[in-house]
């Protein structure tokens, strides 16, 4: 059954990336795959477990880091090419949705859900632990750091608010 049966007969009202989708995932598994022969061949050794104030640390910058990528006015020209300004979200956020067909829709749905590409950006920073986990304390300590300060923002203008 070619590609084109398939996707008409999973979604007939709307099209859906199906091949774009593959593509992406082929890409995933082939930077992991590629990444842990890269690590063994330096001799890297996975670690045993990951320390719960680790986790903690790279789940905060994991979640402030897939913001910043799918959501933030700054990085809008990152996904400009796969997506369309819909309108400010606020706290220096937009909404955008996908464009285009094929691949470069499958890219754009990827880059405007922080809950897709969060899957990207805590692979990469679980690799980067392993392979540095000095350098990947600091940029997570960093990211995790303005994740508190955007917190306390939005609780002092709450407050101011209700004032």
């Amino acid at each position: 059954m070619a590609t084109h049966d398939v996707t008409a007969k999973y979604s007939p009202r709307e099209e859906r990336p199906l091949a774009g989708y593959a593509g992406l995932v082929a890409v995933f598994n082939a930077v992991i795959v590629g990444s842990l022969v890269g690590l063994r061949a330096k001799r890297e050794a996975l670690p045993e477990r990951v320390a719960a104030g680790d986790l903690a640390l790279l789940g905060v910058a994991t979640f402030k880091l897939s913001r910043l990528i799918a959501k933030d006015k700054v990085t809008s020209f990152l996904r400009a090419p796969f997506t369309e300004y819909e309108e400010s979200a606020g706290h220096g956020e937009v909404e955008e949705k996908p464009r285009g067909h094929g691949l470069q829709l499958a890219i754009g749905e990827l880059l405007v859900c922080p809950y897709c590409i969060g899957q990207w950006v805590a692979t990469a920073l679980g690799l980067g632990y392993v392979a540095n986990p000095r350098a990947t304390r600091l940029a997570a300590s960093t990211l995790t750091l303005v994740a508190i300060a955007d917190a306390i923002q939005l609780a002092w203008k709450a407050a101011e608010e209700n004032t």
